[in-house]
């Protein structure tokens, strides 16, 4: 029988946030609501929406392999020359495609933990070994991070915000790890949720892209701008770095429809407007109600708010029997998505009607 190489069978696979339907399939429920994966509750853009309307005839046409007018219209907004844009299939696709790129089995990539599992499963995968830093004040600790860095290793992640904990790293810390890091580490900066950050610290990963260095910023379309289901992402690097990965990118890795609503997303500044305007409501209202409830959780610099606990387990399942669907992370803390006020109002209310004083960290 074929196998596998073994550091394959060692990875866990992972796993997604429930599906509302799998969840009202099981239970014999109905009207849930879905906390757990980030998405945007006010959902896409009405400009994507639209733009998409009649595309339905051009299905059997392959997409545009480098999505041109996609990433001209990144470059034009970002003022840099669009060769410094990959397209993803999702900015997942962009970190597999750049450890695939750069890491050779035996190398070894820094990454904090917890954070975003796929940069684990993705150095695994190429037979490499992901170095985990644990997270200092619950925030990427990048003076021990850098410690860690030796001649083995090739890449060197950093989620800002960080997931699951929402948390980030600022200017000047952030600046300090680039003039120390050594030639010949990529350092990928994985802004996902980059758009929801308030704080005027948040460190400058543009300026350090525009002074040549090796890094890999990576971005997406699948939160703010509410187009998860249709999956691009994008990353910006030098010239040098985009050629080496584009060798590795599939050739129609980002779908037709997808293009075309992530172009007429990137128009909408309303959308993602009110889209900041509900995050940053919600958060004042779920800080205040978990205040009440006594119960701990980490200030969030996403949508998303992080919550240590004692059993996630129990919380997560006694939540679901009533219909609402949240994220353990690991067996002592969960990750609740920042929804819309009503959503918002139904997590708390079940939370409080299922909580112990035992459940929760002091």
């Amino acid at each position: 029988m074929i196998r596998p190489p073994e550091y394959i069978s060692s990875i866990k696979p992972y796993v997604p946030g429930k599906p509302i339907e799998e969840l009202e399939r099981e239970l014999g429920i109905r009207n849930s609501i879905k906390l757990a994966s980030n998405e945007n509750p006010l959902g896409p853009s009405r400009l994507a929406i639209e733009a998409i309307k009649g595309k339905e005839n051009d299905l059997n046409r392959y997409p545009d392999g480098g999505g041109y007018y996609l990433r001209k219209a990144i470059a034009e907004r970002l003022s840099i020359d669009m060769d410094n844009i990959i397209l993803g299939n999702g900015s997942n696709e962009l970190i597999d495609i750049a450890v695939r790129t750069y890491m050779r089995p035996g190398d070894e990539a820094v990454m904090a933990h917890p954070s975003f599992v796929v940069y684990a499963m993705s150095v695994q995968a190429m037979g490499s070994k992901p170095i985990l830093v644990p997270l200092k004040d619950y925030r990427h600790d990048l003076e021990g991070m850098l410690k860690s860095v030796n001649e083995r290793t090739r890449l060197f992640f950093i989620a800002n915000p960080n997931n699951p904990t929402g948390t980030i790293n600022r200017r000047e810390e952030f600046d300090r790890l680039m003039e120390n890091i050594p030639d010949g580490v990529l350092v990928i900066m994985d802004e996902a949720y980059y758009e929801y950050v308030t704080d005027p610290e948040y460190a400058n990963s543009m300026k350090w892209f525009r002074k040549g260095k090796d890094i890999l910023i990576l971005r997406t379309f699948s939160k703010i701008y509410g187009l998860a289901g249709l999956r691009i992402g994008y990353g910006i690097a030098r010239n040098e770095i985009i050629l080496e990965m584009n060798r590795l990118r599939p050739p129609f890795n980002t779908n037709s429809l997808g293009q075309v609503a992530a172009l007429a997303a990137l128009k909408d500044d309303e959308h993602v407007r009110r889209s900041r305007m509900i995050n940053e409501e919600g958060k004042i209202f779920l800080y205040r109600e978990l205040k009440r409830l006594n119960i701990p959780y980490i200030p969030t610099e996403a949508n998303f708010i992080y919550i240590p606990c004692r059993d996630s387990k129990s919380i997560y399942d006694a939540l679901l029997k009533k219909g609402v669907i949240i994220r353990p992370m690991g067996p002592e803390a969960i990750r609740v998505t920042i929804g819309l006020p009503e959503e918002n109002k139904r997590f708390i209310n079940e939370l409080e009607m299922i909580t112990k004083e035992d459940l929760w960290t002091s």
